[in-house]
């Protein structure tokens, strides 16, 4: 049979698998059918990748004529604020005014400008993979996702207003890194925890300098994903249960419903006009 978890062949009266360590790999059938799902499978750092730049695009074709053609390259090719609202950017109107709480998960695939976008999936790309590997799919998807909606959701409440991009879900997988290096202890864990603070202080740099950022959301989205990342673990040593593997599909999946739904209002809302 194949192990549930590393999906090398061992024997089927195996009671722990000698590859990876998986207590009782034979009796995970459950999870071994949630595995024929195959999330496993997808490219799950170019995917957001892609779903950025989309949105992105999306933004600035729903009302080209506003687009921004500024010099300042901190505004050069921003979409509209009235476009940026309807795909769901978030904060403090729309949640209390509009009911439209999905925009704490929305706005995480927005952004303000292509020097946005361009540094955020750049940041994304460098700390994706690391997590993605270390606490696997559906940790990484649930700590992305759930952390991220957590920093918009507080800056929102505080009363920030119209708040869009990446970076409180990158501030999640930044507050992963550091969990995971601190809680490992040895050399290698001790590198990426600095590492890791590293990070932390170029992000308190930029926004303390760039106007404009929304530092409540990063701070919320770097202390959620620290949270999220002792409340779940990382692989090592750690099971692979089915309530987690079911836990990174229902992010997902509602992920999917919210983007689907945000893009159905904003044509909606253009072809209104």
């Amino acid at each position: 049979m194949l192990c549930p978890r590393c999906r090398k062949l061992i024997s089927s009266d195996e009671r722990i698998c000698p590859y990876c360590s998986l207590t009782n790999p034979a009796d995970r059938k459950l999870l071994k059918m949630v595995n024929l799902l195959g999330m496993d499978r997808l490219d799950m750092i170019n995917l957001i990748v892609y779903l950025n730049a989309g949105f992105y695009l999306l933004a600035l074709l729903l009302d080209p004529y506003t687009a921004t053609l500024a010099i300042n390259p901190f505004t050069f090719l921003s979409p509209s604020n009235e476009s940026l609202f309807y795909l769901g950017a978030s904060g403090a109107i729309p949640l209390t005014g509009y009911n439209r709480w999905w925009t704490i998960i929305s706005a995480s695939f927005l952004h303000g400008s292509l020097l946005h976008i361009f540094f955020n999936m750049i940041a994304f790309k460098q700390l994706g993979p690391f997590v993605l590997r270390e606490y696997g799919v559906s940790r990484f998807l649930v700590i992305y996702i759930l952390a991220g909606g957590m920093g918009f959701l507080i800056s929102s409440l505080a009363g920030v207003a119209l708040t869009i991009g990446a970076s409180a879900s990158i501030c999640a997988l930044i507050g992963a890194i550091i969990y995971y290096g601190k809680s490992r202890g040895d050399f290698y864990g001790h590198l990426i925890y600095r590492q890791a603070l590293g990070w932390v202080v170029g992000l308190v740099i930029i926004g303390l300098i760039v106007p404009g950022i929304n530092n409540l959301a990063h701070g919320s989205g770097l202390v959620s994903g620290i949270a999220l990342a002792w409340l779940l673990g990382y692989q090592e040593g750690r099971d692979r249960q089915v309530a987690l593997v079911v836990a990174g599909w229902l992010c997902a999946a509602a992920t999917a419903l919210i983007l689907l739904w945000a893009i159905a209002g904003a044509l909606l809302a253009a072809y209104a006009q």
